[in-house]
């Protein structure tokens, strides 16, 4: 396959070949017709978007607008799903399927979801996840993570259903807040690294604490990794805080990630006390950039658009040079490349812009644009997107 008239990261006008799933040839634009090629008509060409960090079993992508219910804090949000999820007007399956071929048609196949696992729902949720990753097989690599929100001891029983969830298909296993939701690190961690070590599946920990109380589970987290030797098997997401605390501790929790190769994953919030996007990817940690919910129960933000998600990382970070705002780009991208599988490089510095080189997976969005910081800014929606050397959506449409 040829793609011609097209501007990798925004640089010279270019043809791209494809071999298979893979780039073979990047080469100056030929202007002679090319029959049978994409045409690029001048757009960007960026990798395809990589959402890490999305929880597809809680969408109302595609529903009627319903005010947000939702009280402070996670077990009230959590209960506040728990009232709701089975009153949408679709079925689950429909709703999870539907919000991941949008998030497609936008630019998006690498996608690692979350499938909520506890008491009220069984592996209902996980089912649903399930099967959207099969029915989009050919469209995007999904990853799944069983994923107990509501915590893991407080709900007798909880722990078996998130057994029975890793021997149903799901890669991942999920902790949350071990301190302030179970109120049992130990205990929690214990259980968590338990089943990883168990089903010989990588380990993702949501963390919402504060301050100090974020430090101390991310310790006891690292303490785990260092004497299990999970090396490149455990992220944390989120982790909004750990920035908050004072530059040196900021320093030694990032060389610590990086020497462990402890990735992250960010939803892009507005916090303050963030650990610095540029001394992560400089120090060599992997980080990737997720939606998080797609206007759900919990939040009416999210509409399957990583693009736009990038544009708010840059906002939030207080990005305005190119080279920043080229970064934002990169995390979304290929920096969650490097989470879904190591056999991506993690971002190479603040400057590094890959996935497009002869031998690079061939999973590429185009976008129109004058520069990738203007793309990021207008976010324009003529967009082709391919998923192992296929075009697999064109104009907003599933092919």
């Amino acid at each position: 396959m040829l793609i011609r008239d097209v501007r990798p990261w925004g640089g010279e006008r270019s043809d791209v070949e494809l071999t298979g799933d893979r780039i073979s040839a990047v080469r100056p634009h030929d202007p002679a017709p090319a029959p049978g090629a994409v045409e690029g008509r001048g757009r960007l060409l960026f990798p395809s978007f990589s959402d890490v960090h999305v929880h597809l079993d809680s969408t109302r992508i595609g529903l009627p607008f319903r005010p947000h219910t939702g009280g402070p804090g996670v077990w009230a949000m959590m209960t506040n799903d728990r009232e709701n999820w089975r009153s949408a007007e679709v079925p689950l399956p429909d709703g999870v399927a539907g919000t991941l071929e949008r998030m497609i048609v936008h630019g998006t196949t690498r996608v690692r979801s979350y499938a909520q696992v506890d008491v009220d729902c069984g592996l209902e949720k996980l089912d649903a996840v399930l099967a959207a990753k099969e029915k989009f097989a050919d469209q995007a690599e999904v990853h799944v993570m069983a994923f107990a929100q509501a915590g893991i001891l407080r709900e007798p029983g909880t722990l078996d259903v998130l057994d029975a969830a890793l021997r149903s298909g799901a890669t991942v296993i999920g902790g949350i807040d071990p301190c302030t939701l179970d109120r049992d690190p130990k205990g929690h961690l214990d259980a968590v690294f338990g089943l990883a070590e168990k089903h010989q599946v990588e380990v993702d920990i949501h963390l919402h604490e504060p301050g100090h109380l974020g430090l101390f589970s991310t310790d006891l987290v690292l303490e785990r990794v260092r004497a299990l030797d999970l090396r490149g098997k455990v992220t944390m997401s989120h982790a909004y805080d750990l920035g908050s605390i004072s530059e040196s501790v900021s320093r030694r929790v990032i060389d610590d990630f990086a020497e462990l190769d402890v990735a992250m994953t960010t939803v892009a919030p507005s916090s303050a006390g963030q650990l610095s996007l540029l001394d992560l990817v400089s120090a060599g940690v992997r980080i990737g950039l997720g939606e998080d919910g797609q206007r759900d129960y919990w939040s009416p933000y999210g509409n399957c658009d990583l693009l736009d998600r990038t544009w708010q990382l840059a906002f939030t970070r207080g990005f305005r040079r190119d080279d920043h705002v080229e970064l934002a780009l990169a995390v979304a991208t290929m920096g969650g490349a490097s989470i879904m599988s190591h056999d991506v490089s993690r971002l190479a510095g603040v400057s590094d812009r890959p996935g497009l080189a002869a031998g690079d997976r061939a999973d590429l969005v185009l976008v129109d644009g004058e520069t990738p910081t203007s793309a990021v800014m207008d976010r324009g929606r003529d967009r082709t997107v391919l998923h192992d050397g296929v075009v697999v959506a064109e104009g907003l449409a599933v092919l």
